[in-house]
């Protein structure tokens, strides 16, 4: 299955206002395969990333097994930038039991997870209904999250840096309503904190924006 992927990244230091922007655009395929009693995803995207410093092009790779008893495993991990289907905050498949839960889904309920930027963060918020619609030809139902945490430690691809602040996650999932596959997502981290450098040791606040979209074709 072949999945529209874009993405972009705003870093703001509010004392000074300045601003940095990366944007990402590509596509991704997603193959799905028996492995004994489970099953295994293999995504590979193909992306360019602008940034100020010009045009590249990049690849990802994440792959993730499924077992039996519905538990996740990340087998390999080459997504720094989060621009895979399996690298993000829902999982890529839902067993009949939870979609039946989305599917009946009519107010407001609590939840928790873990942050996908690492440092072991929880995060606490709630589901709410998305509504229904076609993506990729098929018939889906959607779940609304919107969820919140304190963060510590390094952000990806900067580790020479760490931080102290909230982060809050928001967005949209979509499943296809026959096999809980997740075919279209959209999300929103944003990160209000202060960041210290090594060298100089100083802490500034700031303002940084993850945003990803991902959409599954015909």
């Amino acid at each position: 299955m072949q999945y529209q992927t874009a993405g972009e990244d705003v870093y703001r230091i509010e004392t000074s206002q300045s601003l940095s922007r990366v944007r990402y655009a590509g596509t991704q395929l997603l193959r799905i395969a028996h492995e004994g009693d489970g099953l295994r995803f293999d995504a590979q995207a193909s992306y360019v990333r602008e940034a100020p410093d010009g045009k590249s092009s990049a690849r990802a790779h994440f792959v993730q097994t499924l077992s039996r008893d519905g538990g996740f495993e990340d087998v390999l991990d080459e997504d720094p930038e989060f621009l895979t289907i399996l690298n993000q905050p829902f999982a890529v498949r839902l067993d009949d039991s939870t979609l039946r839960d989305v599917r009946s889904l009519h107010a407001a309920v609590p939840f928790q997870a873990t942050s996908p930027l690492g440092g072991a963060t929880l995060l606490r918020g709630y589901l709410r209904p998305g509504g229904s619609g076609v993506v990729g030809g098929r018939r889906t139902t959607a779940v609304r999250f919107d969820a919140t945490g304190t963060m510590t430690g390094t952000l990806p691809g900067h580790a020479e840096a760490t931080i102290a602040g909230t982060l809050r996650m928001e967005g949209v999932a979509y499943y296809s309503v026959d096999a809980g596959l997740l075919l279209g997502l959209n999300v929103t981290m944003t990160i209000d904190a202060r960041l210290r450098q090594r060298r100089p040791s100083v802490a500034v606040p700031v303002r940084i924006v993850y945003r990803r979209s991902m959409r599954a074709g015909p």
